[in-house]
């Protein structure tokens, strides 16, 4: 029996660009395509490794034709629109009480401001109250698919692998999630949506 349950955030409740950043950066000298030194660098940026600052300056090596303000929006615009449709359903599946409900995103101190002026305050606190906790990589400092940080939720909340539930829209997180026992939905973006979740429980 299902009693907790665990959802991403990108992609799941807000839509995003993920390529735009690399469409951007090539404009300024970038690759069409992530290279191993901008994804070790935004890793350790999720988990709270280095400053916003330190990513910036980093990024502006890579990219040296781009000054910092142009990197900041280029890497905030993969951020699109957040359905009021998703807002609503997290809202009033908060309100039934049938499921202890968590948040567990890879983000950054860059994206999380930028969300909330997308949304707006009132309407991004809504959301952050519908979970019982909000759990974002740079915080506590643990990345998915990483197991630990899957573990770590269950720990510190006494939840048992086998009643929770966890939605990710990248098939790599779903499946370390899978092997320490949770069911998990690979949400497939465009094709479904999260307000179908009561057909996938």
């Amino acid at each position: 029996m299902i009693k907790n349950i665990i959802f991403d955030f990108g992609d799941v409740f807000i839509n995003l660009d993920k390529q735009v950043i690399y469409r951007e950066m090539v404009k300024f000298g970038g690759t069409a395509e992530p290279t191993p030194e901008i994804i070790t660098l935004n890793d350790t940026y999720e988990v709270g490794g280095i400053s916003s600052e330190e990513f910036i300056e980093n990024l502006g090596q890579v990219y040296p034709r781009a000054k910092s303000e142009e990197i900041t929006h280029i890497w905030n615009s993969m951020l699109l629109d957040f359905p009021d449709e998703r807002l609503e359903f997290i809202e009033a599946l908060a309100e039934e009480g049938h499921y202890r409900l968590f948040l567990l995103s890879n983000t950054n101190a860059l994206h999380i401001p930028h969300v909330e002026d997308i949304m707006g305050s009132e309407k991004f606190h809504r959301f952050k109250n519908s979970f019982e906790k909000f759990y974002l990589s740079h915080e506590i400092n643990l990345r998915k698919p990483n197991l630990e940080i899957y573990e770590f939720v269950l720990n510190e909340n006494g939840l048992k692998a086998e009643e929770t539930f966890f939605i990710d829209d990248t098939r790599e997180n779903t499946e370390a999630a899978e092997k320490l026992g949770i069911h998990c939905w690979n949400l497939q973006v465009g094709k479904e949506d999260i307000v179908q979740l009561k057909s996938k429980l």
